[in-house]
């Protein structure tokens, strides 16, 4: 039954059947609507195993081709927000006081809130909102770009950002960091306490008015109204993921490797400046992506079996040079 199942499938309906479980057992009080998340559990495996089924057999046409390949980037939304439902079920509030300690103990005051106010200038801030919603970019451009070059590529890299992915969001579940954030307002229903709160004088609490006039910054607010997801920022996926993804491109040799690598570096500094992440964020992202790209890409030789997908014979990594 499960014959034209690849990597990708194995890690995804993992990641599926284990939150899904997770839900099942710990669920308590804190996740309204639980049986409801079971049922689209339950019912996203069913699917997933169906369409790549479908797609081994040789039935459907272009959306279906689309989708086989597709259908882990389509998840992604989902998965992040739910993480953000889940983060209650095995602590009770958020860890960002013990983050901000931290911080405050190696740098003896808080980068998230200092960097921007030290710099307030619109042209510097636009830069570093643009870097941070590249983010968007370098996901569905690598990707495209492996999709329609080579296929047994894209199969390889969304694989590996997959297992990256899944496994921050495991740890958002178990380790709800909400950012530097909280410091100018109540997320989820949590406030930092009064001696956390003090650490930040209430004169860097505001964003500095000329940076609010930008049209970048107002995409990026847009884009947290509405898929903001509590919990979800230890360890920085926007870090792991673009590190990821910059690998990728030196690995396959893509023209915009060079530009790929300055807008991951400003990426990473724009997640301290524009107030998303302490630095612990992320450096846990940094060592996160460098445990997890060897990881992945031993499984993804281990276990990818090409000939379901491409109907030739098994490949590894090394072999698609």
């Amino acid at each position: 039954m499960t014959r034209h199942y690849l990597f990708i499938d194995y890690v995804t309906q993992g990641y599926i059947l284990v939150v899904g479980l997770l839900v099942l057992f710990f669920h308590d009080q804190t996740v309204p609507g639980w049986r409801w998340l079971i049922v689209a559990h339950v019912v996203l495996l069913f699917l997933v195993h169906r369409l790549v089924g479908a797609s081994g057999r040789g039935r459907g046409g272009g959306v279906l081709d689309f989708l086989r390949h597709f259908y882990p980037v389509l998840l992604y939304a989902a998965f992040y927000r739910e993480s953000g439902m889940l983060s209650q079920m095995f602590v009770s509030g958020h860890l960002d006081p013990v983050v901000i300690l931290w911080e405050q103990a190696l740098f003896g005051f808080q980068p998230s809130m200092q960097f921007m106010t030290s710099l307030p200038w619109l042209p510097l801030s636009e830069v570093f909102y643009a870097s941070y919603f590249s983010y968007y970019v370098m996901i569905a451009g690598v990707g495209l770009t492996l999709f329609l070059r080579r296929r047994e590529a894209f199969f390889h890299y969304v694989s590996v950002l997959s297992f990256v992915f899944y496994v921050c969001y495991l740890i958002y579940i178990f380790l709800p960091v909400i950012g530097p954030r909280l410091f100018s307002r109540s997320l989820g229903g949590f406030t930092l306490p009064p001696d956390v709160q003090a650490l930040v004088a209430p004169e860097l609490l505001a964003f500095p008015p000329q940076i609010t006039h930008g049209p970048f910054f107002r995409i990026m607010a847009l884009i947290y109204e509405v898929f903001e997801a509590p919990g979800a920022a230890l360890p920085s996926s926007h870090v792991a993921a673009s590190i990821c993804t910059v690998w990728f491109s030196y690995r396959y040799r893509l023209r915009i490797r060079h530009l790929h690598l300055v807008m991951v570096v400003l990426l990473c500094l724009s997640t301290i400046y524009c107030r998303y992440h302490y630095v612990i964020d992320v450096l846990a992202g940094l060592a996160t992506v460098v445990l997890l790209l060897p990881l992945g890409n031993w499984l993804f030789n281990r276990y990818h079996e090409p000939q379901a997908a491409q109907g030739g014979g098994a490949a590894t990594v090394e072999e698609t040079r």
